[in-house]
């Protein structure tokens, strides 16, 4: 098929199909003598392996080392290993987010405490001293002083 019915058929821009198969993520496609590409069946396929692969957070560079040169010869073993990392990955993420919404969560809860008449310079000190009390200083505030 052209690439103007495989692009309709996946719903991708042809120049995103052409993107993908300069990267060589799509490796089974002919040139015709007049240079049309001629894209098989499988190449729909392949970006729809591609597209989700990259949904679920795996990089082109990782999708080009799991892609079998066809679909016929997955490596089983790697493709399992590169899941596992990949749910690893994702479970390490979560917890550096649930982290990440409990100390806004504090923050917020500490600006919105401010002691009635206290100006913002004031509050401001009072908010980063606990902050700095409770070891929930950003990293890139000096803490020497």
């Amino acid at each position: 098929m052209k690439i103007g019915e495989l692009a309709k058929r996946s719903g991708l821009a042809p120049s995103r199909i052409r993107f993908y198969e300069a990267q060589g993520l799509l490796r089974a496609v002919h040139r015709r003598a007049n240079g049309y590409r001629e894209y098989p069946l499988e190449a729909l396929l392949m970006l729809g392996i591609i597209t989700s692969a990259q949904r679920t957070g795996f990089s082109l560079q990782e999708i080009r080392q799991l892609l079998p040169e066809d679909l016929s010869h997955w490596q089983r073993d790697a493709l399992i290993s590169a899941l596992r990392k990949k749910i690893a990955d994702i479970e390490a993420m979560e917890n550096q987010l649930r982290q990440s919404k409990a100390h806004l969560q504090a923050l917020v809860a500490s600006i919105e405490n401010r002691p009635e008449g206290m100006d913002c310079a004031d509050d401001t000190r009072r908010v980063f001293k606990e902050m700095w009390q409770e070891g929930r200083v950003p990293d890139w505030i000096d803490q020497s002083d």
